[in-house]
Order: C-alpha cells, then sequence, then structure tokens
C-alpha cells in the first residue's frame, strides 16, 4: 500500500478511536452498536484494516455521528497532517 492510503487509514483509526474514547466504550461495546468484529474495530483503530463504505457508515452510526461528519474529520486530519509534513504548522 503506497504512503498517502496508509496515512489515510492511520488518520481514520486514531479519529475513530478518539471518538470512541471520548464516549468511554469499549471496541467490543463499539463492535456491538455497530454490528461489526472487536478484532475489526481494532484493525481499523490501528490503521490494517481497509473499512468498506457500508463498514465506515457501520462505524459512524457505533459512534454516533454521520458518516459526513467522520469523513469530514478525517480530511481535516489529513490536510493537517499534510501541512506539518510540508512544514506549514
Amino acid at each position: 500500500m503506497d504512503e498517502s492510503k496508509q496515512k489515510i487509514l492511520n488518520a481514520l483509526g486514531y479519529l475513530v478511536r478518539q471518538r470512541r474514547t471520548e464516549l468511554g466504550i469499549s471496541q467490543e461495546e463499539l463492535g456491538l452498536r455497530a454490528n461489526l468484529d472487536r478484532t475489526y474495530i481494532s484493525g481499523v483503530e490501528r490503521g490494517v484494516r481497509n473499512p468498506s463504505l457500508t463498514a465506515l457508515v457501520s462505524l459512524a452510526d457505533g459512534l454516533g455521528i454521520s458518516v459526513s461528519v467522520l469523513l469530514s474529520d478525517l480530511e481535516e486530519k489529513a490536510v493537517t497532517q499534510n501541512e506539518k509534513k510540508q512544514g506549514y504548522s
């Protein structure tokens, strides 16, 4: 996998973990809410799983946010990371 795709997966994982911990729920609880296995949640959070669109919708539902909010946050995080890499911050 190329570096830019991996950075996106890492950013997504960070955002999922951040929101999950804000809610005070475990990976297992998120899995139950999203109808996904705990090991899948773990893989997403570690950036080793590339979730499908339907899985993203399930994750967002489980986190109590819309998929558009999740993707907007992801885009914002990716831009911030790119700016740091280029020395803008």
